[in-house]
């Protein structure tokens, strides 16, 4: 079996001819798989959840504040006492997002 190199234009020739007539479908069928493989790997991607030793380990690294009594008994004091501190607390504990 002997390769020529003015033989390879000759041998490609159907193959060419073929990608030129359906090129277009040929696009259109690897854009939607493109697009179909992305939508699967985004979704196995959403549904994913960490294992329970990420979320421990991250969890260990997380400082939790602290307030002392005597802080919390005078907030609830001062709620108490105004209503517009009361008003206040009741909207930021609905909506803390909300400014």
């Amino acid at each position: 079996m002997k390769f020529d190199l003015k033989d390879i234009p000759a041998k490609f020739a159907p193959v060419a001819r073929f990608l030129k007539r359906y090129m277009g479908t040929l696009f259109v069928v690897i854009l939607v798989g493109t697009c179909a493989f992305l939508v699967f790997r985004i979704s196995t991607y959403v549904n994913q959840e960490p294992s329970d030793d990420d979320v421990a380990s991250k969890l260990q690294g997380v400082t939790r504040p602290k307030i002392d009594k005597a802080t919390l008994d005078k907030i609830q004091e001062l709620q108490d006492q105004n209503v517009q501190v009361q008003t206040l607390f009741k909207d930021a504990r609905n909506n803390p997002f909300n400014e």
